[in-house]
């Protein structure tokens, strides 16, 4: 199986691109922070980020999403953020670095877990406030730079994907993925859970 992650600024659009492959039928995982936060705000935690327990249980939702993803047996998965982007928000925190978080980074990176080309998503130039998305521009350019040095810190490619419509996006980020190599003994095909049989890439 190959897992491409998309990471990048907070809101940048990161999430109209998963959709949209999502629509074109193919397996994406969701980003586990929002839902921790969201939960947390069920909860009545004002701020969950306060708590440096929140990044233990942010690796926690993350780890069994991927293990349940994993059931589907898909050829090509997007993830929707990785715990790499979870060290560069313990950083931004400025927590000391959780230790079930290092221990999962080795793991992914000793098992090949993702695809070493990571999608970083460009700015649109502005943040849309949400529910779980608290922050101001400027402090999302910070984020955005403490990402690309933790996914660079650990040996990852970024492929920049620059600010355009949704669909040129996903176009983009689909060639990137068909001129990737396959890692031996897979075929470039998936199967989807939205579809019996399979399909191929780009389809």
């Amino acid at each position: 199986m190959r897992r491409f992650i998309l990471t990048g600024t907070p809101g940048a659009g990161k999430t109209s691109i998963l959709r949209a492959l999502l629509a074109r039928g193919f397996s994406v995982v969701e980003e586990a922070a929002t839902d921790v936060i969201a939960l947390e705000h069920a909860r009545g935690v004002a701020e969950p980020h306060t708590d440096p327990g929140f990044i233990d249980r942010i690796v926690r939702l993350q780890t069994q999403r991927r293990l349940e993803a994993d059931v589907v047996g898909a050829g090509v998965q997007f993830h929707d953020r990785s715990p790499i982007c979870t060290h560069a928000l313990n950083l931004y925190l400025g927590f000391p670095l959780s230790t079930a978080l290092m221990a999962e980074i080795d793991r992914i990176r000793r098992d090949g877990v993702y695809q070493t080309r990571v999608f970083f998503i460009e700015t649109l130039g502005f943040v849309e406030p949400t529910a779980a998305r608290r922050i101001s521009f400027e402090q999302a350019l910070t984020f955005q730079a403490v990402h690309e040095q933790s996914y660079r810190a650990f040996g990852y490619e970024l492929v920049r994907i620059a600010p355009a419509s949704v669909e040129e996006r996903v176009e983009a980020v689909l060639a990137t993925v068909r001129n990737s190599p396959i890692p031996s003994g897979q075929t470039n095909i998936r199967l989807s859970p939205r579809r019996r049989g399979p399909m191929q890439l780009g389809e």
